[in-house]
């Protein structure tokens, strides 16, 4: 376990390689789970000042869901999520000509049509967030899902790109450049030892 300030990371994140390969796994992590994807209290409201911009890029059968749920839901196991389509894909996934899931906030992002990538539970995926009970301490930990990530896992170990370095777009808009910057050097002590 690596401990900067409050935030406690488990050693996979340092250890581990992982490199999505999303012509194997299809954008697998918009449709497979339990929920939605997970929103923090700030993300609610982004999402409420993107929904317009994002619409137009959202299939008919999502457009119908976020009609009949609305742009976020309350999961009684994992709190605020994104609405999903028949307890599958995320509402906001767009289904590329390849078959690959793509993030349709995302992709309103990377034409310029608003400022907010997607939430951060999908920019850092397979890294999980878990705070603690009295909110003093966050866990960070890494989570690929043992099938649909296989694929990652293998991209990762061939390329030789450890979970930190894949996520550090992620990581760097969640903590910041300094908590990157202490993991970086961290990891290369971890990795320099004898």
């Amino acid at each position: 376990m690596i401990a900067i300030d409050n935030i406690l990371i488990s050693d996979e994140i340092v250890q581990e390689q992982f490199v999505c390969d999303l012509n194997k796994c299809k954008g697998g992590c918009c449709v497979d789970g339990d929920a939605g994807a997970p929103l923090n209290i700030e993300e609610l409201q982004k999402l409420n000042e993107v929904y317009d911009a994002v619409l137009p890029y959202l299939p008919e059968e999502s457009k119908t869901e976020l009609k009949l749920q609305g742009k976020y839901v309350n999961n009684k196991e994992f709190g605020w999520v994104t609405p999903t389509i028949e307890s599958k894909v995320c509402v906001y996934g767009v289904t590329d000509k390849n078959g690959i899931v793509k993030c349709g906030i995302e992709q309103a992002y990377n034409d310029g049509k608003i400022k907010w990538k997607k939430p951060i539970s999908c920019h850092l995926f397979p890294i999980r967030i878990q705070q603690s009970k009295d909110k003093q301490t966050e866990y960070v930990n890494y989570e690929p899902r043992e099938d649909l990530c296989s694929a990652a896992c293998t991209l990762g170990k061939k390329l030789k790109v450890p979970v930190y370095v894949f996520l550090k777009d992620a990581l760097v808009r969640n903590y910041g450049t300094e908590f990157y910057e202490t993991l970086e050097a961290t990891a290369q002590h971890l990795n320099t030892k004898p």
